[in-house]
């Protein structure tokens, strides 16, 4: 496998990223959407959620595509990023037809980074006008490490942050995942400075230290979060391809990823994690997929994934 050109979820073409950062707030919004609408699931593993319409996410539902796609800081009070977006999107005259009406369909989830040290005491939620920003800014450079909805996290004992990574299968399709992380658990292994996603790091993506030197110690509560900090968490992510997948296909794929998210993050998919995976499509290469093809999406998914999550780490700074 090798990276696409940006080694970024906009790898996969008509896909733009943006972010938007309050520094005092120590929190921001990162908005995935594209010039046309485009399809999508999701995979829930967290016990501790916040989300904005995942109901229609399901292969089942009537809905077939969304206009965007919000992960935002700040626990419940982020989701009011999606309305910000949603407003610029109708502004724009987007959304799901209904008679003369149009409805942005803008799914969205949060973190928890109430407690990092931010100014918190606003009366009125900074989160529409971050949602606005984030979706104004949104392009195909795909920023990473402390930005966006990545701003105020943590990783276990690490800074936490915003991660991408792409790869280019062989059959021509592209598979990138972008991940907000903010987990309980710890990226490295006990008692090394090796990120549990070395066995997957395309040439020194981030480090080059390669994986954890066994044997590896068990995990503690010591090396996570839950220790300090028990509540303050979630790892939001995105994985998408232009191969033309339904979404009963961007599920299993999105299913895929949350493999990769808990092989770079132990542990992963807590009870005190929101962990959630969108899984999106740009339909851009021919259908159908057999299911050899199908199986080496998937792999890719989870591997773009674990690596998304050691960069956003990696490439972290704490602000002050």
């Amino acid at each position: 496998m090798i990276p696409g050109p940006r080694n970024a979820l906009t790898d996969v073409a008509g896909l733009r990223v943006g972010h938007a950062e309050d520094p005092a707030l120590k929190s921001g919004v990162t908005v995935v959407t594209a010039d046309r609408p485009f399809r999508a699931s999701v995979d829930l593993r967290g016990g501790a959620p916040g989300t904005r319409e995942l109901g229609l996410l399901a292969p089942e539902q009537t809905v077939a595509a969304v206009d965007a796609l919000v992960l935002a800081g700040g626990s419940a009070f982020g989701l009011d990023a999606a309305a910000g977006v949603v407003a610029a999107l109708r502004q724009a005259g987007r959304g799901f037809a209904v008679g003369p009406h149009r409805i942005p369909i803008v799914p969205a989830a949060i973190l928890f980074d109430l407690t990092n040290g931010g100014d918190k005491a606003w009366t009125l939620s900074p989160y529409p006008a971050l949602g606005a920003a984030a979706l104004a800014a949104a392009g195909q450079t795909c920023a990473f490490g402390t930005v966006g909805a990545g701003v105020g996290a943590v990783a276990g004992r690490l800074k936490g942050g915003l991660g991408t990574a792409s790869t280019r299968l062989e059959s021509g399709e592209t598979v990138a995942a972008l991940v907000a992380v903010n987990a309980v658990g710890s990226v490295i292994a006990p008692q090394q400075r090796r990120f549990w996603a070395g066995a997957f790091e395309i040439g020194d993506e981030f480090g080059g230290l390669g994986p954890p030197k066994g044997p590896v110690a068990a995990v503690t509560m010591g090396d996570t979060k839950f220790g300090a900090e028990p509540g303050t968490n979630t790892t939001l992510g995105v994985v998408a391809t232009d191969a033309a997948l339904d979404k009963a296909g961007l599920r299993r794929l999105a299913i895929a990823a949350q493999s990769g998210l808990a092989r770079a993050i132990v542990p992963a998919q807590t009870e005190m994690d929101g962990d959630l995976v969108f899984a999106v499509s740009t339909a851009e290469m021919p259908a159908p997929i057999p299911a050899d093809r199908a199986m080496a999406l998937g792999h890719a998914a989870a591997t773009a994934m674990s690596r998304a999550i050691a960069r956003g780490v990696y490439a972290a700074e704490p602000r002050k």
